[in-house]
Formats: C-alpha cells, structure tokens, sequence
C-alpha cells in the first residue's frame, strides 16, 4: 500500500450545470483543494457584459477572487473565436480575474457541433490561436492556463495538442485522461497523460476517475504528475482532497466518509441554494447531486433510490438519514 511523505497540488474541476459558486464553498470548507475553476464563459463572437462573469464567477465582487475559505478561483472561458476570446480575456481582467483558465475538453455535443471545448482538438494549431490570442490580451498581468482531453477521436494528437498550447503561453495543463469519443467511460489512460508531461515544460495536472485514495497514487505514478485534478469525485466523496491532503502529510488514512457525513453536505447545500433558487429547482440539484454520491457507494445508492421520487424539498432533507431497512433490523 501507498506510504511515506508527499507533496502536490490539488485542483476542483468545472462542471457546467454542477459545481457553482455555492458548490464551490461547501467543498473548500474543509482543507485539500488549492485552487478550483469556474464554470465555463461561453464565448461566440463579442465581448460579454460584466453581468455574464459575475453570474458565473460571483467572486469577481470579492476583494479576492477566492473561496471564503481562501482558496482561488480561476476563471474559465470557451470558444474559438480568436478575437471574441481575447476581447473578454480583457473583460475578465478589468473585472478583476486573478487566472484564465481555457476549456478544450468539454465532451458536449451542443458545446462541439457549436466548435467550441474538444472540437478544437482535432486541429493543435486552432488551440494554439486561442491561447496566444488569451495570452497577449492579458499579457503579464495575470496567467493563463488550459484543460485539453487526450483528443477527440483517438489520441493521435495528444502531445501536439499539449504544446500547442504551451506553445500558445498557457503556464499550466489540465490533461483529462481520456478522448472526447470516450467521455467518462472508463479507463483513465493516466499514461498517457506522461507522454504529453515529458513533452513539456510546463506544470502537467492529471485528471480523470481519481475516486479513491488508491486511484490518486496510481495516476500519480503512471502520470508522472505530481498534481491532480478532482470533478466528479469530489462530489461523489466531499472529504476526497482532504483525504488525500492528510495521507500527503502524515501517510496515514483517515476513516471512510459515512452516509451521514455526506448527507450534512447535502442538506447545508440545499439550505444555501433555496434562498436564491426555487424549491422544485434545488429538489433536482440535490439529487443530481445525490446520484453523483451513488458511484462506487452502496450505501448512497440506497439512500438515491430511496428518495428519488420525492417530489418536495422539506420531505426530501427530512428522508436523507431516516435508517436504511438493514440499519432499521438492527436497531
């Protein structure tokens, strides 16, 4: 089993639809994520007003673009219109953004069909245009960085991809470990992700079904990367960075995080979100949440299956500890 002493960063991924500025809160409450990234700007062909940032990254308003906790939180944009990218590169910037962070991985069809996330990747040279474009509008005021997949249809490209966009004046790379064609099925090829990191010269961050203590040593090792990138394991286990965090500086492991344990973050979240948010609408989050819970958990999955049908807020937190039917036999 994994031991002894390390070091390395850890990331919050961006989900579109899923981890807003209030995810974002509960999940660097407790310690582990360094820095996260919001959810993408979508950039088509002009410069957005400053309303279209400060929905999608409320922080901008905040003497610092952080967490209340701290930790920073970088900016993302997607599109590939050069001149529309650089356009609100400096929007961003007189806002107030602390990083840009550039999207070409998103996996959606709407998002490619409209040539923007991982459609890039089918040309290096196109994701070179967007990050130089990016990099000379904020010039060195604040950097740059980009997320990119192993490719869109196959991996051919995968490292032409990596130094287009080092090439392009990102100071950092997000590899997600897999090709837009492959979305989230599993495996990971965090090998790959070290093929691209010997080829740069830049910081590489490893991304990709990093669900477990184990998983993260493992893409770790067969990255070479000593930084990671968390997303849906983040929400699936909320305490995952800082389980990871505590095995970095002690090498011992902390207990397994319990349904309740979970369940308080989910019923914290819905408290949060009603009071900007419509009961049916957080009804949904909580679940959509829920369900991310259910990968690798029994106990969760339970848990989803047992409220799924709940239609009503108030009956849905009320539901999320009542004892299981195998807790219930044994009391």
């Amino acid at each position: 089993m994994i031991s002894g002493r390390h070091d390395g960063s850890i990331g919050l991924a961006p989900m579109e639809g899923v981890i807003d500025a209030v995810t974002r809160e509960l999940l660097t409450a407790r310690p582990g994520l360094d820095w996260t990234v919001t959810e993408f700007v979508r950039v088509v062909d002009a410069r957005l007003p400053p309303r279209v940032f400060y929905k999608h990254c409320p922080e901008l308003k905040l003497p610092s673009v952080t967490t209340p906790t701290g930790v920073p939180v970088h900016l993302q944009l997607l599109g590939s219109d050069t001149r529309a990218l650089a356009a609100n590169a400096r929007q961003a910037l007189e806002l107030g953004a602390t990083s840009i962070d550039l999207n070409f991985g998103c996996p959606a069809k709407l998002v490619n069909r409209h040539d923007g996330g991982a459609s890039l990747l089918r040309r290096p040279e196109r994701v070179y245009q967007a990050t130089q474009s990016v990099s000379e509008a904020v010039g060195a005021h604040i950097p740059v960085t980009a997320k990119i997949r192993l490719g869109f249809a196959d991996r051919r490209l995968a490292v032409a991809c990596g130094q287009a966009a080092q090439a392009g004046g990102a100071r950092r790379l997000v590899v997600h470990a897999r090709t837009r064609n492959e979305g989230y099925r599993p495996p990971a090829h965090w090998e790959w992700i070290g093929k691209i990191r010997r080829q740069l010269d830049i910081p590489v961050v490893a991304n990709g079904d990093i669900w477990t203590l184990e998983d993260y040593w493992k893409a770790r090792t067969l990255s070479g990367c000593k930084d990671v990138m968390l997303g849906r394991s983040a929400l699936a286990d909320p305490w995952l960075a800082a389980r990871i965090r505590h095995w970095q500086q002690t090498g011992e492991r902390l207990a397994d995080t319990t349904w309740a344990m979970r369940a308080s973050v989910l019923k914290e979240y819905a408290q949060r979100q009603r009071q900007g948010l419509p009961e049916r609408i957080v009804t949904s989050l909580v679940k959509q949440w829920m369900a991310q819970m259910r990968q690798g958990n029994a106990e969760a999955d339970m848990h989803f299956q047992r409220v799924k049908r709940l239609t009503m807020l108030d009956d849905l937190l009320g539901a999320l500890v009542e004892p299981t039917p195998d807790n219930r036999a044994t009391a």
